[in-house]
């Protein structure tokens, strides 16, 4: 008996040191690519915001915001909807970060102020229940060449139009 248990295990050890060394081989070989070149039919190139830059619009929500004193928090996020920059005011209450965050995803996702947006509920309530996106005023594409590449959302102002002016503060600064 305990040759076989002996022999058993030598055997699944040879089989494990085996498919461990096939295994091994393979991922030090380099696979075969193949290349293919895109033609400029097939590549779009596009506009991004810098990390410095939507900074700099942050800051600059802040700042209005604040000499009007207003607590708020604001969002920059690029044209992906991914977020660049947050910033929490002193003082802002504790929703405010992510509706900051979902109201400058929703602008720059339909490339309009989340104002305007709101107002299409009317026609289209269930865009409400797309997610990631917050129809209250407070939000504002940033374009370049016509086309959307940022939004800024604010949120923490006692209206929506408060908060949306304090984006437009950002725009502006961007536009410097």
């Amino acid at each position: 008996m305990k040759k076989k248990i002996v022999l058993g295990a030598t055997a699944a050890a040879v089989l494990t040191a085996g498919t461990f060394g096939a295994v091994a081989a393979n991922a030090s070989a380099p696979a075969a690519v193949a290349k293919a070149d895109a033609g400029a039919d097939h590549l779009r190139q596009t506009t991004h915001l810098t990390i410095d830059a939507a900074t700099d619009a942050a800051e600059a929500v802040l700042e209005a915001a604040e000499k009007e004193n207003q607590r708020v928090s604001v969002a920059v996020v690029d044209r992906n909807g991914n977020t660049l920059v947050t910033l929490r005011g002193d003082g802002a209450g504790p929703q405010s970060y992510e509706s900051a965050i979902r109201k400058a995803f929703t602008a720059v996702s339909w490339n309009a102020p989340t104002s305007e947006l709101a107002k299409r509920l009317e026609q289209a309530p269930n865009l409400k229940d797309i997610p990631g996106t917050l129809f209250l005023g407070g939000g504002a594409p940033v374009a370049a060449d016509g086309g959307p590449i940022a939004g800024i959302g604010v949120a923490g102002a006692p209206s929506g139009d408060l908060d949306e002016k304090f984006a437009r503060a950002g725009v502006a600064e961007l536009a410097k």
